[in-house]
């Protein structure tokens, strides 16, 4: 879908600067500007069909509903939107707008273009822009836009639904998504009170790059395929007589969408183990980590897995073919709550796993951290790690603190060099650093106490099978040698039997 030049070119009526054509893949871009929506009708109609009859099928529910002669925020919201009202309001707002209508409504071909328009943004960065525009307020002193905590909250909250809306083992919720998104916003904004857009969409690209896309996808898959739905529908309104209040299937109608969000152990989120207890990494936090963190972490399996057929979502539109994959498990491998608190628990339980993993690491003032490893942690007294290592806090505040490679440095056994687990890329000063008995912690050189440390695995199942299976291996090895077999003659010569009959044990059986 390239740039409708052709459409402007046909009109009657010269185009002004502000209308110009923009391109698409700059950062600056946003949809253009038209004339009124009551001008729009001399232009010749977009090549689109599927923007054509959902066009027309807002348009009469508009005429039939609310009398009015154009898309209104309520046809716009019940129609297309029902469960996610702040996000129409606000899409709604920006299309009305760009088009320059003088009307509450917006013209039946104005939202058509405008809608064409959204559809063409691909690039990344274009799509935080534009969304961050979206729930931006117009500032009256220097006429530029900006953004409040509770708007770039709000943006935020929609993202979160929309992703756990559309989980695949079906909707989620989270006791600490407030505090998550606290974490996010103190971080943007530290202690100011509104922020420039361009400012916030940088932050976002820089920290969690991947935050916003599940809106855009969700936005487009909606003015794309929604038509096919309504048409349905709208012949059983006109039959019973019904307004579009009462289209509450109309929220079923992206039942088969697929986001890239991570699918946690069932239990991880919550609670498991036999003393229940709440993980460090929640669901608010695992959706936070995913769109933040390199593909690698969250690595889907293929769409064709019995998991997808099963549940009806081979028959996918044009938009849910961009996300025809199922996201691979997060399984939780070690938590020291459960396994004990300690530098050979920690090593027992994770090496051998051949997979990226997260290391949740606690300290006892709250401060929540994430370190990412690619590939198979290992001891070493070099410091080591692909361009895919991360280092994250997470709570009191979110934010990305370093990446790339060589941050990684785990040593028990090398003399002469620090005992322990530290990960920064200057190894005079690396900013986290756990000593070799894994009771102490200092990061940006605060001393503190560990508290609690969880890994996860972001492999797929083969990594932990495998991991299992080398587990099995080495203690069916360490029986095997704890049993010595020996003969009645070999025992009478023993050292063992001498030191026994010292503590006075002399008879003994010849068995």
């Amino acid at each position: 879908m390239g740039n409708h030049n052709g459409h402007h070119g046909s009109t009657k009526q010269k185009s002004s600067p502000s209308e110009a054509p923009v391109e698409v893949n700059s950062r600056k871009s946003s949809i253009p500007r038209t004339v009124s929506g009551n001008d729009i009708q001399d232009k010749n109609p977009m090549n689109l069909e599927s923007l054509q009859k959902l066009g027309k099928i807002l348009s009469e529910k508009a005429v039939r509903e609310e009398g009015i002669n154009g898309i209104t925020l309520n046809i716009f919201t019940n129609s297309l939107f029902p469960r996610y009202p702040i996000l129409a309001e606000k899409l709604f707002n920006y299309f009305h707008k760009l088009s320059k209508s003088k009307v509450k409504h917006i013209g039946t071909l104005a939202f058509m273009q405008q809608c064409d328009r959204f559809l063409q943004i691909l690039d990344d960065a274009t799509i935080s822009d534009i969304l961050i525009k979206i729930f931006s307020t117009q500032n009256q002193d220097n006429n530029n836009e900006t953004i409040t905590p509770e708007s770039l909250k709000a943006l935020l909250m929609s993202a979160y639904h929309i992703s756990m809306d559309h989980y695949c083992e079906g909707p989620q919720s989270c006791f600490s998504l407030h505090r998550t998104l606290k974490a996010v916003v103190d971080s943007c904004f530290h202690i100011k009170n509104s922020l420039s857009t361009s400012f916030v969409s940088h932050w976002l690209q820089s920290n969690c790059p991947r935050l916003l896309q599940p809106v855009h996808r969700y936005i487009v898959h909606s003015l794309a395929t929604s038509y096919r739905t309504l048409e349905e529908k709208n012949e059983l309104d006109l039959a019973a007589g019904l307004d579009s209040n009462d289209c509450f299937e109309q929220g079923k109608q992206t039942s088969s969408l697929e986001l890239a969000t991570p699918v946690l152990d069932k239990a991880a989120p919550f609670v498991q183990g036999k003393n229940p207890h709440p993980h460090l990494l929640t669901m608010s936090l695992s959706w936070l980590l995913a769109s933040a963190l390199p593909p690698l972490y969250s690595q889907p399996q293929k769409a064709s897995s019995p998991e997808s057929t099963s549940n009806g979502l081979t028959s996918m539109n044009f938009l849910a073919k961009m996300l025809s994959s199922i996201p691979s498990h997060w399984v939780l491998i070690y938590d020291s709550d459960e396994n004990g608190l300690g530098a050979n628990r920690f090593l027992h339980h994770t090496l051998a796993y051949r997979g990226p993993t997260l290391v949740i690491v606690k300290t006892n003032e709250g401060n929540l951290f994430c370190i990412a490893c690619p590939d198979e942690w290992h001891e070493s007294h070099h410091y080591w790690g692909r361009e895919e290592s991360a280092l994250y806090q997470l709570l009191p505040k979110f934010g990305l603190i370093e990446k790339g490679q060589k941050l990684l440095y785990l040593n028990f056994t090398a003399r002469g060099y620090p005992y322990g687990l530290r990960v920064g890329s200057d190894p005079r000063s690396p900013f986290i650093s756990i000593d070799g008995g894994f009771e102490k912690i200092e990061y940006s050189k605060i001393p503190d106490k560990l508290s609690t440390i969880e890994v996860w695995g972001c492999g797929d199942v083969v990594s932990r099978d495998r991991q299992l299976e080398v587990k099995k291996w080495e203690f069916k090895e360490a029986e095997r040698q704890r049993v010595v077999k020996m003969s009645a003659a070999d025992w009478v010569d023993h050292p063992d039997r001498y030191l026994l009959e010292l503590a006075g044990r002399p008879q003994y059986s010849t068995q």
